[in-house]
């Protein structure tokens, strides 16, 4: 898209036209207007909302550990031993010196003695079975539909998630196992979703879209960090289990009583809806083909600056989702309905910020004030740089509980506008390979969610504010490398190696 008489960054004037050419249709009939104006009873819209509540789910189930791990872990002795060799450090607020012995649950919910190590490991378990079906997934739900590859994924996690009171007891093998289970089930569903939304967002409503559906990931955290610690201490961490797979098991019910792959095959949608969105996507909203330009995606600088800048983005934000309840445990020393509750305190502003920036960058678009290119990029320098800023911060706010979690929460606020920056960049260079895209940069983005753990159970092994401060410096370093990768060699258009093969495509079709 044109930026008036001047050009789009990294483009040249004809690559401008032809972006512009993909967003823009003026010549749309009266009816096919009205159905273009957001409607919250539409059917895309009923789909960004469902959507929203799954990857509330989703999130559920995968942090519920991280918020339980300080209920499961009776570590009453290394607490003693620690504060011996630190000094006390920051000491313990006054209303939690009595609470912060740990004893078995109202339920005499039984507690392991898992060094930080071995907590971190079983924290980043998730991730390695995450890792492996990103890839797969994405490919199968562009080609079939990411209705039943979404649903099945949670249907999946939430079944298991129920077995997580018996791994337990059964050693930290089999807990391990099963929580990369778990991510194995997982991974389809940000791919899925990509997939779908290739079908479903019209071009100049995709910010807001999927940033809407997305958000509930954010929101899931936020519910799921509070929640998480009043049912631990009210009926006892196994419950927590059981509840979050049921409301997985529940969610999947409706999913695939209400929703469809495509809208041509929806039962429920309007006529103008229906035209509106196939006439806006056109012909990159179909399946593709059982061959992939593989090569030409492997050499695509645009698609490797999203794997790099995801990468560094994911790490501060997988190392806050996995370590922050413990930091707010073994530095600052809140009791566990205070950490659970302070922990999800930053996803509530980012699951705000998240859907206003949707809203913000498609404005921008609609009003054709910046590029595609220009919108991916402000919005990812934003959500990238500005919370590097704070996570420093918090590495120097020593025993200022206070300070700690303003910068926390302000950091991880900001952090949404990456929302609708590079984390929907893959549907600006090829809609229709959209969410085999996404399970490559979320491949290469989860691999922080299985190291940023570890990092953290050796950078902090001994919970001194020291080792704290090298995982925030660590953290804001690596997140400000990444916005500047992708600063440089980032771009919103359309690449040539996903219209030339649906040229090709065509042309077989003719034949």
């Amino acid at each position: 898209m044109a930026l008036g008489d001047g050009y789009s960054i990294n483009s040249d004037p004809e690559e401008d036209c032809e972006e512009t050419d993909l967003l823009l249709n003026n010549d749309m009939e009266p009816a096919v207007k009205e159905a273009a104006a957001p409607q919250l009873c539409s059917a895309r819209y009923s789909l960004a909302l469902l959507m929203f509540f799954g990857f509330a789910v989703v999130y559920g189930l995968r942090v519920n550990l991280s918020v339980a791990m300080v209920a499961m872990v009776n570590d009453t002795e290394s607490h003693q031993s620690l504060n011996r060799s630190t000094g006390h450090e920051c000491p313990a607020h006054s209303d939690n010196r009595n609470s912060s012995k740990k004893t078995d649950g109202p339920d005499g919910s039984p507690r392991y003695p898992w060094s930080p190590e071995t907590q971190g490991m079983l924290l980043g378990a998730f991730f390695f079975g995450y890792l492996v079906t990103q890839i797969p997934g994405g490919y199968l739900a562009g080609r079939f539909g990411g209705r039943i590859f979404l649903g099945g994924g949670v249907l999946g996690t939430a079944a298991l998630t129920l077995l997580t009171p018996l791994a337990a007891q059964l050693g930290v093998s089999w807990l391990f196992a099963l929580r990369a289970l778990e991510g194995f089930g997982e991974g389809v569903t940000f791919p899925a979703m990509m997939a779908m939304w290739a079908r479903w967002a019209p071009p100049l409503e995709r910010s807001r879209l999927m940033t809407i559906s997305g958000a509930g990931a954010s929101f899931g955290a936020f519910v799921a960090f509070p929640v998480t610690g009043v049912i631990c201490e009210s009926l006892g961490w196994p419950a927590v289990f059981y509840i979050c797979g049921g409301a997985g098991c529940l969610w999947a019910v409706f999913w695939f009583v209400l929703v469809s792959d495509d809208p041509r095959t929806h039962p429920r949608i309007s006529e103008p809806e229906k035209n509106y969105i196939i006439n806006s996507i056109g012909s990159q909203g179909s399946a593709h083909g059982w061959s992939i330009p593989l090569v030409s995606m492997m050499f695509s600088v645009p698609l490797w600056a999203i794997i790099i800048c995801q990468m560094c983005s994911n790490w501060s934000y997988y190392t806050l989702l996995t370590s922050l309840p413990t930091y707010m445990d073994t530095v600052l020393h809140f009791d566990l309905q205070q950490n659970s509750f302070l922990s999800a305190l930053p996803y509530l502003g980012a699951w705000l910020f998240s859907v206003l920036s949707g809203v913000a960058a498609d404005h921008l678009l609609e009003r054709e004030v910046m590029s595609v290119t220009a919108v991916r990029k402000i919005f990812t320098l934003a959500g990238l740089v500005l919370p590097a800023a704070f996570l420093v911060a918090v590495g120097y706010t020593r025993c200022s509980s206070a300070l700690a979690v303003t910068c926390l929460t302000l950091s991880t606020t900001i952090g949404g506008a990456s929302a609708a920056g590079v984390f929907i960049n893959q549907i600006d260079i090829a809609p229709r390979y959209a969410g085999f895209l996404l399970g490559i940069t979320n491949t290469f983005g989860t691999i922080p969610g299985v190291l940023s753990p570890i990092a953290v159970g050796y950078l902090a092994k001994d919970h001194s504010l020291a080792g704290w401060r090298n995982v925030f410096l660590l953290s804001a370093g690596v997140s400000i490398f990444g916005a500047l990768f992708f600063l440089a060699l980032g771009s919103g258009k359309i690449q040539r190696w996903a219209v030339e093969e649906e040229l090709m495509s065509e042309e077989e079709k003719m034949e």
